[in-house]
């Protein structure tokens, strides 16, 4: 297995290390214009990473006029991350590079209500054996993160609050995984790194809201190019009240909640009540795409529903996309019927540009935004 190393940066060379491992510079040059600092700055912080072994320097890169300039990029042996896609039933595990590109990808069955202890345990080996089975000879781990499909508090860490999840309520996750690797550490909303990872995507686009809907709902949102957390709530529509002619009780406690009527769990409960059996949520876009009057229905009805609650943060947040993910969000009347509530309800000013879409980024979406946000705790 790979060691396990902190990277040897300090100052403003993580800043540079972070426009080179972005791609957002290629040369010394570049990065002494994104950075603000001193041509000379930048050339004794680069020498400092070419030696540390963290850059290296080849080839020739753009020019902008005279002579083309070496190409700087990040050296293979820099480090490795381990990032992980926690569900309800499954995790999907990656071995990244620092410059976020995918080395390694696997998913595993999982489950979640085992407990925090259980899982953790279980994912940290499930790491190692990644480490062992596709890191190359030498190169370190250098961070850890993974997403958790529940809220949780930025400053600590520790799982807030979560639907379906028994024994994780203010469980320490970052202090257990920090302890079994000593480096740094990142877990985060499942949805916040979807939102992240999909960001990528919409090139030109720098407020979105990307939703997962999967066996719960979740919601991420991008503001000015960043990820937007608040207090680490931000985004959770999941518990916001709607309006049905029955009640339900939600596993938050109180009634009436999106997620007790859209989500994926929902859907299968109400499909099993008609007599209808499914294993898992992404079975429902089997059933619809067979014409299953049962599951169209039912799929069309959630997402007028999410359309509804959407149809608020819309005319308030004004976003220029809505990406819809996870296993439902391949279910075509989902999504319409998202559209159509939006369309009918908001103002023309928020919709006249407003894009709602599936999501780009595919299922690693949310390993991808792991990375890219663990390469920040790194640095």
């Amino acid at each position: 297995m790979s060691g396990k190393e902190r990277l040897p940066v300090t100052g403003a060379q993580g800043g540079l290390l972070r426009l080179v491992a972005t791609g957002q510079a290629e040369s010394r040059a570049e990065l002494a214009r994104l950075s603000g600092l001193a041509a000379s700055s930048v050339s004794l912080r680069v020498e400092e990473l070419l030696e540390a072994r963290l850059l290296v320097e080849e080839g020739s890169g753009t020019s902008r006029g005279g002579r083309r300039p070496r190409r700087l990029r990040l050296a293979p042996s820099a480090g490795l991350l381990a990032v992980a896609d926690l569900g309800a039933h499954h995790v999907r595990l990656g071995l990244l590079d620092l410059s976020g590109t995918p080395l390694a990808v696997e998913e595993r069955a999982c489950d979640i209500t085992a407990g925090p202890e259980t899982v953790l345990d279980w994912m940290a080996d499930a790491f190692d054996d990644l480490l062992r089975t596709h890191a190359p000879p030498g190169v370190p781990l250098r961070g850890v993160g993974t997403g958790i499909p529940g809220p949780v508090d930025p400053a600590s860490g520790r799982v807030v609050g979560p639907s379906r999840m028994p024994g994780w309520n203010n469980y320490p996750v970052a202090d257990q995984l920090g302890a079994r690797y000593d480096l740094p550490v990142l877990v985060e909303n499942d949805a916040n790194l979807m939102a992240v990872g999909e960001a990528r995507s919409w090139p030109g686009s720098d407020n979105l809201m990307v939703l997962k809907v999967g066996t719960g709902i979740g919601c991420g949102v991008i503001v000015n190019g960043r990820l937007h957390r608040g207090r680490g709530a931000a985004g959770d529509i999941s518990h916001v009240r709607v309006r049905t002619d029955s009640s339900v009780m939600c596993a938050c406690g109180h009634p009436d909640c999106l997620e007790a009527y859209a989500s994926g769990a929902a859907l299968m409960a109400a499909l099993a009540e008609a007599g209808v059996a499914v294993d898992r949520p992404a079975d429902i876009v089997g059933l619809v795409n067979d014409a299953v009057p049962e599951a169209t229905s039912q799929v069309r009805n959630a997402g007028r529903l999410i359309g509804e609650v959407l149809t608020v943060l819309v005319n308030f947040f004004n976003p220029d996309v809505i990406a819809v993910g996870g296993s439902l969000s391949a279910a075509e009347p989902l999504i319409a019927a998202i559209r159509a509530a939006v369309y009918e309800r908001c103002l023309p000013l928020a919709t006249r540009d407003l894009e709602i879409a599936p999501a780009r980024a595919g299922q690693d979406s949310a390993l991808l935004g792991a990375g890219a946000l663990l390469l920040d705790a790194v640095l």
